[in-house]
């Protein structure tokens, strides 16, 4: 990759506490374990890039993602979001990628969607007509301006997630991050999102999307670049012209020889935490 990368990860390391009950508490006060989410990761995304990250269930898919939107901090290692480290300068970092929160738990329910994109604006520093135009141009983008003034509770699954990725453009991040859009999607709406990640974010405004995905199909089909992640680190890297140049076919089978035999390590993928995550959780949906 030439130039400058839109995201450089080296040696990141995220450990989660072993949740424990009462009666382990008491037994063992002073016990600090704890289960290794990344372990010594290293990843590099260029700019302009569709990259696609494939992983079992618990292979830290969510918890990189998390780390390079600013809502988890890691243990180790370092993280640069168009140069700017995760850690020491958030702001910065968080200015420069958007994360399209699939979870409907982070709109508001009774508010229509142009009302919501107002309200997350407002948390951008977006006012007055400003704020109005960039509303309604994403709103646009995204293909809801018919639906716009209609409740989010009224959304199908597809609608909510198109306003997701109009809420995370909102601040016009160069990287967008975003983890498994297709998910619970008919095939119409989930081939309806996939056009707009790759020919319209990356393809016309040039944007680096950093895409987490279970589907082999949509990762050989779509992606620039292709990495494969298990147990917290990333076992398997290349273009996808290579890795998927045979097809789903030659796709799956290098994607097999990588995993192996999983083993569950991203507590916030497997053991469902992100349900729990206080910012995820928050109505902000984790923006500023």
């Amino acid at each position: 990759m030439s130039g400058t990368p839109a995201l450089f990860v080296e040696r990141l390391v995220k450990r989660y506490p072993v949740v424990r009950g009462f009666r382990e508490l008491a037994l063992r006060p002073f016990d600090r374990r704890s289960v290794t989410a990344l372990d010594g990761l290293d990843l590099e995304v260029g700019r302009g890039r569709v990259f696609c990250l494939l992983g079992p269930n618990g292979a830290g898919k969510t918890t990189l993602l998390k780390i390079l939107a600013t809502l988890v901090l890691p243990d180790g290692g370092r993280a640069l979001v168009e140069g700017h480290d995760v850690a020491r300068e958030p702001g910065r970092a968080k200015a420069a990628a958007g994360f399209a929160v699939g979870d409907e738990r982070s709109f508001y329910w009774r508010l229509t969607g142009r009302q919501n994109l107002e309200f997350f604006a407002a948390l951008y520093g977006l006012r007055g007509g400003d704020r109005d135009r960039r509303v309604s141009e994403l709103l646009r983008l995204a293909g809801l301006d018919e639906a716009a003034d209609l409740r989010f509770n009224g959304y199908s699954t597809g609608m909510r997630q198109m306003l997701a990725f109009a809420r995370a453009l909102l601040a016009d991040a160069a990287i967008l991050l975003v983890d498994e859009p297709t998910r619970s999607l008919d095939p119409q709406a989930a081939d309806r999102i996939r056009s707009f990640l790759r020919s319209e974010l990356a393809g016309r405004q040039g944007k680096t999307v950093l895409w987490a995905t279970h589907d082999l199909g949509e990762a050989a089909d779509c992606a620039d670049d292709i990495a494969v992640i298990d147990r917290g680190r990333i076992r398997l890297s290349g273009p996808a012209a290579s890795l998927a140049g045979g097809g789903r076919a030659a796709l799956r089978r290098a994607y097999e020889q990588a995993v192996g035999n999983p083993v569950v390590a991203d507590p916030a993928e497997a053991a469902g935490l992100e349900a729990c995550d206080p910012v995820v959780a928050d109505k902000s949906g984790g923006t500023p």
